[in-house]
């Protein structure tokens, strides 16, 4: 009997689209699993890599997809495409992570979880160069110069290089300031040195010494370590004072307080606290959002915020293991320690991860929460804009425009059918109005003339009733209808909407889920609407909250006819007792928890005894 025949949550061929046997290939894979970290990749029948994922064991992790019934809609869809698989053991659960972030990161499989940012990002250059210049660039060149960033936004690192340019006088030429150059007598010095914004290195009016001295007070600046900076100038101030140059001194003493300034602005904390990564996340249904700080002697020196999509309703210890990789790699940083809001499992090599509980610590890890959930904020005022209703008005008026419809649509339906193999089945209809989901107006259809698994049929039948009601009630229709599928369910949508006259008067479309197809009755062309389009986003949420709505009722009927059955069973209890419980109770769970003396009082001290003592017993 072959251990993995069939993937049994899938259902089967006629009730399932996404049926799927276990082909035999894949099977003898399955048996021979290694249990030792790495990654595992799934592929597709056409060769296309589907998903890439590390395990701590991976014989647990793979056959877990196999085993047990997923609750995620896209796990699933995914589960059914895989045909084969790969596996590549490494020597421990980070390997396995690295691993996994280069593999993403070179084949960006449709469902793994990405932080795709095409931005630049803005770095503070030191050149390779005699009497290097300092300058901001988004273009790293491998030619042995210091970059360090990069900077989330331009904004900070520009202050901070006006900053150092206000207190040491840097060169801003290109010339070639070689020592056999500037001994030729080339260079004149320019308008920069007679306005005292440069030294004239180029006439070797500045030694090498003193210049590379700067340089190193300003790296230490950029790394958040403001003592040498500090030594530099006091001891050039006090050489001016000693030799009587009191203006030149008290310039100095400007610089140097301008640079505690600029420290105590970017200080946080306890200055004791040095060469620490901080990581603080907040996540909702579809998306998380981390930050990230640099820290060095109590001074951010870096700070990023990233959203990450969810794909397969990932877990927040997942995204914040990919987002810690990616984001150390992205800011090369080796810091020995880490603080995370959570505990992870993985362990990376050279550092050590903490998860404080209270102090200095604790009140860092806190910000970095707080500025992940304002990037949050930010995000969804971003999509509202400033004006919700002229936010509104542009969506609608894209929607109106790319789906060639004759008004806005300002009122959206949304229908899916939920069932497995045709037990319980429920059809969902969800409402929009104006972009947003209006859930006071959220409809849930039992079917009443189908029999069986047959989506066609249910479909004709819920869209029949809804309309034919609205229309009884004089209700105002909506201007579009979404249907949760391909030509098939649109189709018997259509049939009915011909039946009340309604056909050509409501623009209805199917949302086909595997390359989001949008599909117009009549017509054999399915429409691709670009990927980052709001009117495709607007649909895609509508479709998804059809779908979780359906759901969330479909599993509630399951239990609830469940326990029905089961009483049921009890002895000396019939229908009537049943419909009481459910009366006074309302709900399954309260049955279950109700005391003895609740049942009592509802069905009398006899029947009372029998039901508590039946899921007592159990």
């Amino acid at each position: 009997m072959p251990l993995f025949k069939k993937i049994s949550f899938l259902g089967d061929e006629k009730s399932n689209p996404y049926f799927c046997s276990v082909n035999p290939n894949l099977e003898l894979q399955l048996k021979s699993l290694p249990s030792e970290p790495g990654v595992y990749r799934f592929y597709d029948k056409n060769g296309q890599l589907l998903y890439v994922g590390k395990a701590k064991s991976l014989k647990n992790r793979v056959l877990s997809y196999f085993n047990k019934n997923l609750s995620g809609y896209r796990t699933r869809i995914m589960v059914s495409k895989i045909h084969r698989l790969e596996t590549t053991i490494v020597p421990s659960e980070y390997d396995a992570l690295l691993l996994e972030n280069n593999l993403i990161k070179e084949h960006q499989p449709f469902y793994n979880v990405m932080l795709k940012d095409d931005k630049t990002y803005p770095w503070i250059c030191i050149k390779n160069e005699d009497f290097p210049r300092i300058f901001l660039t988004r273009t790293m060149i491998k030619d042995g110069s210091e970059y360090y960033g990069p900077y989330a936004k331009v904004r900070p690192a520009k202050i901070l290089l006006d900053t150092i340019k206000h207190i040491y006088k840097i060169r801003t030429c290109s010339l070639n300031l070689s020592p056999n150059k500037i001994a030729e007598g080339k260079y004149r010095v320019c308008l920069e040195y007679h306005i005292k914004n440069c030294e004239g290195p180029c006439e070797m009016l500045e030694s090498m010494e003193d210049y590379d001295a700067k340089i190193d007070a300003i790296r230490g600046i950029v790394k958040g370590d403001y003592r040498l900076a500090k030594d530099y100038l006091i001891n050039q101030m006090n050489r001016f004072a000693s030799n009587l140059q009191f203006e030149s001194a008290q310039t100095i003493k400007e610089r140097i307080e301008m640079l505690e300034k600029y420290q105590s602005k970017h200080t946080v904390m306890n200055p004791h606290i040095d060469d620490v990564d901080v990581f603080g996340m907040t996540s909702d249904e579809t998306a998380a959002y981390v930050n990230y700080f640099k820290i060095r002697n109590g001074n951010i020196i870096q700070s990023f915020t990233t959203e990450i999509k969810k794909i397969l309703e990932e877990t927040d210890e997942d995204i914040l293991e990919e987002a810690l990789i990616e984001i150390r790699q992205k800011f090369n940083s080796d810091s020995k320690e880490i603080l995370l809001p959570f505990h992870l499992t993985v362990e990376i090599p050279n550092a050590k991860i903490f998860v404080p509980k209270m102090g200095d610590k604790k009140r860092i890890v806190e910000l970095s929460e707080k500025n992940a959930k304002e990037y949050r904020l930010e995000k969804m005022k971003q999509m509202q804009i400033v004006d919700p209703d002229r936010h509104a008005n542009r969506i609608m008026a894209e929607m109106k425009k790319l789906l060639r419809m004759p008004e806005e649509p300002r009122h959206i339906e949304g229908f899916d059918n939920s069932n497995i193999q045709g037990t319980n089945p429920v059809s969902a209809c969800v409402v929009f109005k104006d972009g947003k989901p209006s859930k006071a107006d959220y409809r849930i259809f039992h079917p009443k003339t189908v029999v069986g698994a047959n989506d066609f049929a249910t479909m004709e039948e819920v869209i029949y009733r809804r309309y034919k009601r609205m229309l009884d009630e004089n209700e105002s229709l909506p201007q579009l209808i979404v249907i949760d599928g391909g030509k098939g369910q649109l189709s018997s949508a259509v049939k009915s909407l011909k039946l009340l006259g309604l056909y050509g008067k409501i623009t209805i479309i199917g949302i086909a889920k595997r390359l989001e197809e949008i599909f117009f009755p009549e017509d054999p062309i399915p429409l691709y609407l670009d990927k980052k389009s709001e009117t495709l986003k607007i649909l895609q949420r509508v479709r998804d909250e059809a779908h979780r709505f359906g759901v969330k009722h479909h599993r509630t009927r399951r239990k609830n006819t469940t326990i029905t059955s089961e009483l049921e069973t009890i002895p000396g209890v019939g229908g009537k007792s049943i419909d009481l419980l459910f009366e006074k109770l309302k709900s399954v769970k309260r049955i279950k928890e109700a005391p003895l003396e609740t049942l009592e009082e509802i069905l009398g001290k006899s029947r009372g005894k029998v039901v508590w003592d039946f899921f007592n017993e159990k």
